[in-house]
């Protein structure tokens, strides 16, 4: 916050005040909370780790939310509180009808929200989760060894060192390409911001459509898909073991799963628009990114392509990016060992005496992997249908409900009907954007982590 309350005093706004008070107000209430916290336990048991980091998101939030209100941005609670989850979670769904007119350090700061969580859940997934077992992460904890609890603090400070060195590298990078290529250098430092983090916020209301420029939305189609990727394996290849990643079973898939979209995609856009080669294969790639890597730039409005080419981005909102990404949804590992355990329960039938394991980069997925995939899944779409159901009571357009769950449970941000890219959230219900938020959250923390602390045996001594 005071960051962006120092942009807010570059560029001489009104919200230098809003700013610094809501900076004052969280930096009170935090060394309130440690002064008289101070001789509290310091070790953290599983059941602390789920609780820490549902509550991290909802508390955040909540403070947040003081620039917006502060400021008179956003001026009241619910849709404060929506527009930060939507931030802190990188979903990228927004309730602001004119982005272009809130001054510059609230732009920021919102903004900033979407790097901040990008980041948060990196660190969260691939440093601390697998200490607890929490949620999915024991998915790629046998790819990525977790840290161990003898080893912990040594471990979890060095890659989280490396994280967010990666993250910073290729924030900058994409910053200065931006800002070479047309940007203002502070379009261009949000956009790095809200890229990297998958988030798809953007200081524009027509998003990256405002900039008619191939050479902007190349780039960040380029840094939409790094973010995208596990970013283990993207430090792998930038400490020279290329092999890792082109050896990498859930990258090869990730890569395939664009191919194959923006072929069948970019085909139908040509047979059934005007659009010439390179604006059609450009928007297609663009839209194809953005929505599997749960970023939501938009460069144009796929609800206007025929129903067909909607039905299959729509498809896509349900695929997210690599595990260890600061990508949303279900992941492109869990989809992958779907399809495989799929294929050789099949075989199974065929040969009942045989023992065909599935294999994930050439090593045996134990079974218990392998419930985690399908209950995930399961609990999922169940989540998705339910909550589709409850939504038509506030939102009665049943295409529109559909695609506000599915975009808020992936973190994506644009989503069908009332609520497409062209559109935004502003006419939902009060009641509505709580539900949404809370959709956000469970998204994010993949499920498991929030759904636990409605079990009953979590609270048993």
């Amino acid at each position: 916050m005071l960051i962006s309350m120092l942009v807010a005093l570059l560029y001489s706004g009104p919200d230098v005040k809003p700013l610094l008070h809501a900076s004052l107000i969280t930096i009170g209430t935090g060394g309130i909370t440690v002064a008289t916290m101070f001789n509290a336990e310091k070790k953290i048991n599983r059941n602390d780790g789920f609780i820490i980091v549902s509550l991290v998101w909802i508390v955040f939030s909540f403070f947040g939310s003081l620039p917006y209100l502060l400021s008179h941005s956003i001026p009241n609670l619910t849709d404060a509180f929506f527009e930060t989850m939507s931030g802190f979670t990188t979903t990228g769904s927004s309730i602001l009808n004119d982005i272009e007119a809130l001054p510059h350090g609230i732009l920021f700061w919102r903004s900033l929200t979407q790097w901040l969580g990008g980041m948060g859940i990196i660190v969260l997934s691939l440093a601390i989760l697998p200490v607890f077992g929490i949620g999915g992460m024991q998915l790629f904890a046998a790819e990525v060894p977790g840290p161990v609890p003898d080893k912990l603090n040594p471990r979890i400070q060095q890659t989280a060192k490396n994280l967010w060195a990666i993250y910073v590298a290729f924030t900058l990078v994409e910053a200065l390409l931006l800002w070479g290529g047309g940007m203002t250098f502070f379009d261009a430092v949000n956009h790095s911001f809200t890229t990297m983090a998958t988030g798809g916020y953007s200081t524009k209301q027509a998003s990256i459509a405002y900039w008619n420029s191939p050479f902007i939305q190349y780039v960040i189609i380029f840094f939409m898909f790094i973010a995208g990727t596990n970013f283990t394996l993207t430090y792998s290849a930038l400490t020279g073991k290329f092999d890792k990643m082109y050896k990498n079973e859930e990258f090869k898939y990730y890569f395939l799963f664009v191919v194959i979209f923006t072929a069948i995609i970019f085909s139908g856009l040509l047979l059934t628009t005007q659009l010439g080669y390179e604006q059609a294969f450009r928007d297609t790639l663009f839209q194809v990114v953005s929505i599997i890597t749960t970023t939501g730039f938009a460069t144009a409005d796929y609800l206007t392509w025929t129903p067909f080419l909607m039905v299959l981005i729509f498809t896509l909102f349900f695929f997210g990016g690599s595990a260890g990404s600061t990508g949303g949804g279900i992941k492109i590992m869990r989809i992958v060992l779907l399809l495989k355990n799929s294929y050789y329960e099949l075989r199974r039938l065929l040969h009942p005496n045989a023992i065909i394991p599935v294999r994930f980069n050439k090593r045996s997925v134990s079974e218990q992997i392998i419930t985690n995939v399908l209950a995930f899944f399961m609990i999922y779409l169940m989540i998705f249908f339910v909550s589709t159901v409850l939504f038509t009571l506030i939102e009665p357009d049943l295409n529109s409900s559909m695609g506000a769950v599915a975009t808020c449970l992936g973190n994506i941000g644009p989503g069908l009907g009332n609520y497409g890219p062209a559109e935004n959230f502003y006419q939902v219900q009060p009641a509505g954007k709580w539900f949404l938020s809370f959709l956000m959250l469970l998204g994010r923390l993949e499920l498991f982590t929030v759904l636990v602390l409605f079990s009953p045996a979590f609270w048993k001594k």
